[in-house]
C-alpha cells in the first residue's frame, strides 16, 4: 500500500505509528519523538500485509529537499521481528525506490542507515558516505543510492 499523509484513515495511521513506536522506541529502547511532524505530513507512507492485513513491513518517502537538500530521502524503514530475514524488509525498500525513480525521475536518494543494517542497505545499492554519527544515541551512516550507468 502506498499513501500520502492526507489520505491515510485515522486507523491506518495509527497502526504506523504504533509499528514504528514497538520498534524505534520499545525493541530499540529508545525513547524519542518518533511522530516528527512536517517531515510525516509531507511523505507518502508505504506498506506491505500479511494475511491478516497487518502491517509487517514499513516505510515513508520524503520528497526532495525536505530531510536533505538535493535528494528524496526514504526512512523510518521497519519490519516485524518475526517477519525479518524473509525479504519483507528487502520488498519495501525495493517497492520504495522504484516508486522514487518513476515518480521523480533523476532525483538522488539518500537515507540515514542505523549502522548495524549498513550490509543490507548496500546490497540495495545504496553507499556510505560521510562519517558515522549518532541520532538518538544508536551509531547511524548516510548512505546515497548509487547511480546505475
Amino acid at each position: 500500500m502506498i499513501k500520502h499523509y492526507k489520505d491515510l484513515t485515522r486507523d491506518e495511521l495509527y497502526e504506523l505509528l504504533q509499528f514504528r513506536q514497538e520498534v524505534f522506541v520499545v525493541e530499540q529502547n529508545c525513547p524519542y519523538l518518533d511522530a516528527d511532524g512536517d517531515k510525516d505530513s509531507a511523505s507518502w507512507h508505504f506498506w506491505l500485509t500479511d494475511g491478516h492485513g497487518r502491517m509487517i513491513a514499513y516505510c515513508r518517502v520524503l520528497p526532495e529537499g525536505i530531510s536533505y537538500a538535493g535528494y528524496a530521502a526514504i526512512g523510518r524503514v521497519i519490519s516485524r521481528s518475526d517477519q525479518r530475514g524473509m525479504g519483507a524488509g528487502r520488498k519495501i525498500m525495493e517497492l520504495a525506490i522504484r516508486w522514487i525513480q518513476e515518480t521523480w525521475p533523476g532525483v538522488p536518494i539518500k537515507i540515514s542507515a542505523q549502522c548495524y543494517l549498513d550490509r543490507f542497505y548496500q546490497a540495495l545499492g545504496f553507499v556510505p558516505t560521510g562519517e558515522n554519527y549518532l541520532e538518538d544515541d544508536i551509531p547511524h551512516q548516510a548512505m546515497v543510492l548509487k547511480i546505475k550507468s
